[in-house]
């Protein structure tokens, strides 16, 4: 269905400031919304995730010299540096750890050195991107004096607050989705009831992120479209390595403690047709892609969207696309033998579980909503059906009430997942949870007193940093010194050699205690008789 605009003249860049050459998918999927409503609007992306850093500035101004758009959409998709392992310009677990927990001085030297380093990218990030922003804007008004910007993207979605100093007066800021805010924007309608604010105009209103998204039906992009316009696109057509993002679904209805997915994308789950799903498949298909990353917040959130899961794998396996591949996350306890049986005829070659935990009793205290029993059942019906890729397991260890018990049942929980797929099949990811704005583990640190209200998240001095890369005392020292021996032993292996520590140290838990977490009662207070 098409919309007419006010101003036929309307000229839309996309601009995705630099991060790593991850497939532009949010970017992508605006760009068809509006060619689909619009068709006469004139678009044009620009990734700068594939330009070379000295060339940021040439090819932002080129590009306007030669488009002239009256609309600039700034892609913001990352801006915290903390990562288990391996992040942008460096370790920054290792450099914390160095800092905060080892003994020896050089060693402490060390992680300083690699944590000022990793401190001067983080800002010369936030002022290059703001600079950026900026500098498009004023390129952008040589050509036309009623250009008007919006800035949207993951890190915009939970930075939203802290980023508005250092924006354009007048820009648009977008929390979460887009799409419809593009819409009423193009067609000369009121905006702002959208998840969005103007800076130096309005104010982000109260529990912003927290707000519904508005549903958006989400047909198959149009690649013959995007290719036209984004030069850059055959970038990731190159290499057979890379994994193109295809969504299948928004939303996650679960309330995880320390994950923001559920506010940023809302707890509504919004399927995309299978047949819609497989027809955007089939043009990358057609380019010769065969690896494919569904870029749901979780594959299948909730046993209710498994028959959805079912009729996408099988209009997969209808399509003809047989030599494919594809990856995503996964929440295990939602498997069933038919799923298990469809994902590896269709080429699952690589998911991952985000546990947390392999003790019952703290996947229950951060609302996680697993059975790790069932996890562990799904997991053997999917080892069964033929499976034999690649499994990442995520543990953050540290968390609430956090026990040399509870360790050691993590260690049992671990060691029969390894009995199911293979050891070298089963590879330990081990982060620390950052803790993020609009969370309930950031509402936990408020009511626990270790974060005050109207602290700065973006301030990663090391007072600020060591509370929001959570591993408080009193196992905290313990689990900086695991990870430093870790890192110096097998750091080629860091998630295996952390469990082999930890095993070494504390010993492992029966299997039947780890999946085992007898529901807590409190006693009700006696009524007084008066």
């Amino acid at each position: 269905m098409e919309v007419e605009t006010l101003n036929m003249e309307n000229k839309v860049l996309y601009v995705r400031l630099p991060c790593n050459p991850i497939f532009p998918i949010g970017v992508v999927y605006l760009a068809d919304h509006v060619h689909k409503l619009f068709p006469n609007v004139e678009q044009r992306i620009l990734d700068l995730g594939t330009v070379p850093p000295l060339d940021y500035k040439s090819a932002l101004d080129t590009c306007i010299d030669e488009f002239k758009p009256t609309l600039l959409i700034y892609s913001w998709r990352d801006i915290h540096i903390f990562a288990p392992v391996g992040g942008r310009g460096g370790n920054p677990l290792q450099y914390s750890f160095e800092i905060f927990y080892a003994k020896n001085p050089f060693v402490k030297l060390h992680g300083a050195l690699g944590g000022v380093q990793m401190l001067k990218g983080f800002y010369t990030e936030l002022w290059r991107n703001s600079a950026l922003i900026k500098r498009g804007l004023k390129r952008a008004l040589r050509y036309n004096k009623d250009v008007r910007v919006i800035i949207g993207g993951g890190a915009v979605s939970v930075y939203y607050e802290q980023l508005s100093s250092s924006l354009p007066k007048g820009s648009i800021v977008s929390v979460g989705e887009g799409e419809t805010l593009l819409e009423k924007l193009l067609s000369g309608r009121d905006f702002r009831d959208e998840r969005c604010y103007v800076v130096g105009e309005t104010k982000p209103r109260q529990r912003l992120i927290h707000e519904q998204p508005s549903p958006v039906e989400k047909a198959a992009c149009n690649y013959d479209y995007i290719e036209n316009i984004w030069s850059e696109f055959s970038y990731y057509l190159q290499e057979e390595d890379f994994y193109i993002g295809v969504q299948t679904k928004r939303g996650c209805p679960h309330n995880c403690c320390y994950c923001v997915y559920t506010v940023v994308e809302g707890k509504q789950v919004r399927i995309n047709p299978a047949a819609e799903v497989v027809a955007e498949m089939q043009q990358l298909y057609d380019r010769g892609i065969r690896k494919f990353w569904f870029t749901d917040a979780q594959f299948i959130p909730a046993r209710k969207f498994m028959d959805d899961a079912v009729e996408l794998l099988e209009k997969i396996i209808d399509s003809g696309m047989k030599d494919i591949n594809w990856a995503a996350y996964i929440r295990a306890d939602n498997l069933t033998p038919k799923l298990c049986d469809l994902m590896v005829k269709t080429g699952m070659n690589y998911f991952e579980i985000g546990i947390t935990s392999g003790s019952q009793e703290l996947v229950r205290k951060m609302r996680m909503g697993y059975n790790l029993r069932t996890v562990l059942e799904n997991c053997r019906d999917l080892k069964a059906a033929g499976f034999n890729d690649l499994v990442s397991v995520n543990y953050s260890f540290n968390v609430i009430d956090e026990r040399p018990e509870t360790i050691r049942q993590t260690i049992a929980y671990h060691r029969e997942l390894e009995r199911i797929f293979g050891v070298d099949k089963v590879e330990p990811a081990i982060f620390f949870i950052g803790l993020q704005p609009h969370t309930h583990l950031e509402e936990y640190a408020f009511k626990e007193g270790i974060l005050n209200k109207g602290y700065n998240p973006m301030l990663l001095a090391p007072w600020n940093a060591r509370k929001l890369l959570w591993n408080p005392e009193p196992l905290g020292s313990f689990f900086g010194e695991v990870c430093l021996q870790a890192t110096r032993q097998n750091p080629g292996d860091f998630g295996r050699e952390v469990m082999k520590i930890l095993e070494a140290k504390l010993g492992c838990a029966d299997l039947e205690e780890a999946l085992s977490a007898p529901i807590e009662t409190k006693p009700k207070p006696l009524v007084g008789v008066s």
